[in-house]
């Protein structure tokens, strides 16, 4: 069976996306299309390269996330510069090695810009410079005077796994000389479900989507004190009312959930064989769970 995928952000959490893949894959599920923001990004973007989810989580099961985390070389070796780093570059961490990580994958398969993908990849970013959902490839030109053969896919996905404050922003110069300053694309949409909407085919085909949430995932009570408490609990409320929006006026059935304990956090890079093989499993599960009540639904409008 041919569908759009479409995955979610979650961070170090997307290890469970890899053994949903497995069940698709057992089950002939083919995507012909993907989407993603945030970690997601990273998986459309792998998926559309052509990797396979056996290939996908050899590499994840043998790469040391901690080194994803690359301070400045100045403040590994002293620990207070980092705040300072923090201050000036608005990211603990540069970025540098899991975007080559990245790049290399990609170029294994003979993928660098949009250009080298064969089918159709969305990424996910937040141009926080003019306060707008960025679609990449789509937006380049038209709103960055960047053409899509000239921009690597590698720093798309870089751009969508931008956490706030903790992997350091990306800028691209566009028209007039212009700064746009992007960030992780799931502060936006962390779960861009509605993107094939927009994009409607002579023969609509079902859209799969793969959240790691529960299916019942309200904001939880988020105490404010401070000014310190209130921007994360802003962008909580935007991102939970933008993306409940849109799945809730969708094909809810064509959604597999994986609810993840909240003991393991999308910033845990330091996960051990024991976490990521729990992660492979739940994915598993609830893909297995899922595909047993699955009637796919196809989205005409």
């Amino acid at each position: 069976m041919k569908v759009d995928g479409v995955f979610s952000g979650g961070g170090i959490k997307a290890f469970a996306f890899l053994g949903a893949l497995a069940e698709c894959d057992r089950l002939g599920i083919k995507f012909e299309r993907v989407a993603g923001a945030s970690a997601g990004a990273l998986i459309a973007a792998l998926i559309a390269a052509g990797y396979r989810h056996q290939e996908i989580k050899k590499i994840i099961d043998t790469v040391n996330t901690e080194k994803f985390l690359d301070p400045h070389p100045v403040a590994k070796k002293v620990p207070i510069i980092k705040w300072l780093w923090l201050y000036f570059s608005l990211g603990l961490y540069q970025g540098k090695y899991i975007e080559k990580w990245i790049d290399d994958l990609l170029r294994a398969k003979g993928i660098r810009t949009f250009s080298d993908v064969d089918q159709s990849l969305y990424i996910i970013g937040a141009d926080i410079t003019n306060g707008r959902i960025a679609v990449f490839p789509d937006d380049l030109e038209p709103v960055y005077g960047i053409k899509p053969e000239t921009f690597p896919v590698s720093k798309a996905v870089r751009i969508s796994i931008s956490i706030p404050y903790f992997f350091r922003p990306i800028k691209i110069i566009g028209p007039g000389s212009k700064q746009n300053m992007f960030i992780d694309g799931g502060t936006l949409s962390n779960f861009p479900y509605w993107i094939f909407k927009q994009k409607k085919l002579a023969q609509p085909r079902p859209t799969l989507g793969i959240k790691l949430s529960a299916e019942e995932s309200p904001v939880p009570d988020q105490p404010i004190n401070n000014a310190f408490d209130m921007l994360p609990a802003i962008v909580s409320t935007m991102i939970q009312a933008h993306d409940s929006r849109h799945i809730s006026n969708s094909e809810a059935k064509n959604i597999m959930f994986i609810p993840i304990d909240e003991d393991i956090k999308a910033t845990d890079f330091d996960l051990k064989q024991k976490d990521k093989d729990y992660l492979y499993h739940l994915g598993e599960e609830s893909a297995n769970t899922f595909f047993q009540t699955w009637s796919p639904k196809i989205n005409f409008s």
